[in-house]
C-alpha cells in the first residue's frame, strides 16, 4: 500500500519542482507521455526514479499531478 502525502504537502512538492529538478512539470508531463506504456502509478514513478534519477517524493509529485491534470481535461 502507497501512502500519499496530505494536498499541502504535494502542492508544495509541485512548486518545488522545477527548481530542484531543473526542468518545468510541462517537461516532465512530456517526458512520461513519451516514456514506456506503464499503466500502474507506482510503475510509473518507478521509472522516473531510475531513468530520471529523481527522489521517490518527486516522481510520486510529478505522475499525481499529471493524473489530475489529465483528469480534469477530459471532464472540461
Amino acid at each position: 500500500m502507497s501512502l500519499r502525502p496530505s494536498e499541502e504537502t504535494h502542492t508544495q512538492l509541485v512548486a518545488r519542482i522545477p527548481q530542484a529538478t531543473g526542468r518545468p512539470m510541462a517537461e516532465w508531463f512530456q517526458a512520461l507521455e513519451d516514456g514506456p506504456s506503464l499503466l500502474r502509478q507506482e510503475e510509473r514513478v518507478d521509472w522516473l526514479r531510475t531513468e530520471h534519477d529523481l527522489s521517490h517524493a518527486y516522481a510520486q509529485a510529478i505522475v499525481h499531478e499529471h493524473v489530475k491534470q489529465k483528469a480534469s481535461r477530459s471532464f472540461s
